[in-house]
Formats: C-alpha cells, structure tokens, sequence
C-alpha cells in the first residue's frame, strides 16, 4: 500500500488560497514556496535564458543557482525556490533579464 508523505507523518490538508501564474489561477499552500506551487501544478520551466531562450525552472533549490527566477508582482528576477507564496501573487514567466521594457 503506497502512502503519501503527508500521511507517514499525520499531517492534515491545508487550506489553499490562489495566485496566479501567467494568467492562470493556481492553489497555494501557507509556507510553499513559488516553486513549490508551480511544480504541484506540473510547471517545471518558468524562465527562459538570456542567450538563446533556453527554458529554465528550479535546479539547486536554495537560491544559489537562479535557474528559477520568475517576476513577482512586476518585479522581475525573483527566485522562486526562495520566495514564499502569498494570497494574490502574480507571477510571470520570466523572459531573459526581466528587464526587457528598458532595452535601448
């Protein structure tokens, strides 16, 4: 019988608020990370490279790498593996930089 790590240690649900992500609502949890929602919503890439638009996400997961930056409520290079969810979080995808509206 396979069991879910919530129930090994008798943890109960949380109650779940939304923030968005490119437009689409999604459920978060009170102390997930924006990585954490994104990746329980199947999202594992949400920034693209700089030189080539390589698809990134989450790599290290402790904010050392920042693969997984994303712009959080306009404010661009954010890491997502650090950056704790709150209720009405908008969250983009996040192309480059971040600061492409001030390219020259």
């Amino acid at each position: 019988m396979m069991r879910s790590p919530r129930e090994l240690v008798g943890g109960s649900p949380a109650a779940t608020y939304p923030i968005a992500f490119d437009g689409r609502e999604l459920p978060a949890q009170e102390g997930q990370t924006i990585a954490a929602v994104l990746w329980a919503a199947g999202i594992l890439s949400w920034r693209t490279t700089r030189d080539g638009g390589a698809p990134r996400g989450a790599f290290c997961g402790i904010g050392a790498c920042y693969d997984c930056l994303v712009t959080v409520n306009g404010r661009p290079n954010q890491r997502a593996c650090l950056v704790p969810a709150r209720p009405g979080d908008t969250v983009t995808t996040q192309e480059g930089t971040g600061h492409a509206d001030l390219a020259v």
